[in-house]
Formats: structure tokens, sequence, C-alpha cells
């Protein structure tokens, strides 16, 4: 990724708050504000997006929810990416927030491929293998 250096005034405020993000997440000051500007440009593109701190870092999730967008864009796929299919599998979603995970794939389709591509990589298998605390006694 190339990069550029660009000279921003922030305020006393912000600055303090950027610095308190960076602190927390053991970043730089750049790397913390590039961080939070990517966000919230893809959240002002895709509303109904937030991200949320995880195991596997940061990921794009349906507002309000625990939900990532990659499970709602797997499911999606997997009902032949049928809208209405997929209102009715996941009820207790809005149209918006659900119309919102589909923006976000449009948006950044690499990002959740990717992360499909990673969980499809979880075979029983590879689970047993890699995991083995993970599987019952007796079964593996």
């Amino acid at each position: 990724m190339t990069t550029r250096a660009r000279g921003v005034r922030v305020s006393e405020g912000l600055d303090r708050e950027i610095r308190h993000e960076a602190k927390l997440r053991g970043k730089s000051w750049s790397a913390t504000t590039q961080e939070l500007l990517d966000e919230a440009i893809r959240m002002r593109r895709a509303p109904g997006v937030n991200f949320a701190e995880g195991p596997a870092g940061r990921r794009a999730v349906i507002a309000g929810t625990g939900l990532d967008v990659w499970e709602v864009i797997a499911s999606w796929r997997a009902m032949g990416e049928d809208f209405n299919r997929l209102r009715a599998g996941y009820p207790w979603l809005t149209e918006p927030q659900l119309r919102g995970a589909l923006s976000y794939y449009r948006l950044y389709p690499q990002e959740i491929d990717d992360r499909l591509e990673r969980e499809e990589s979880w075979t029983p298998e590879r689970v047993r293998r890699e995991l083995p605390f993970a599987t019952p006694p007796g079964t593996g």
C-alpha cells in the first residue's frame, strides 16, 4: 500500500482521543488515525455497518448486532443470492440492516471474500488437527 504524508490539524480533544485509542491498541498515532478514518469512510458508504474488535481483529458487523457482515454474505450466497430468502432467514434483522451488509459487500468484496475463504478452510479434519481441545473426547 502506498502512503502519502499529509499535514492535518486536529483539536486538542480529538488528539487526546486518538492518543488514547492508540495506546489501548498498541499502535502509533498515525496508524490509529488511518484506521479510524478508513472505518469512518466505510461506515458512511455502507450505513448500518459498524466495526468491532474480536479474536480475528477488527471486522465489519451489522450495527446493533454481533453478526459479522461476512456471515450474512455467506448465508446470502447459500440462498442463491435471493434477498427475500435472506430476509426470511434473518427475521430479527431489519431490511436496512441486511441491505447495509449487502452494500458493504458490493463496496468491499475482496475483504469479505478473503474472510469467507479463511472460514471455508476450517474443515472438520483441520479443526481436529489444529484445535484438538475443541474436539469432544472419543470423536477424533
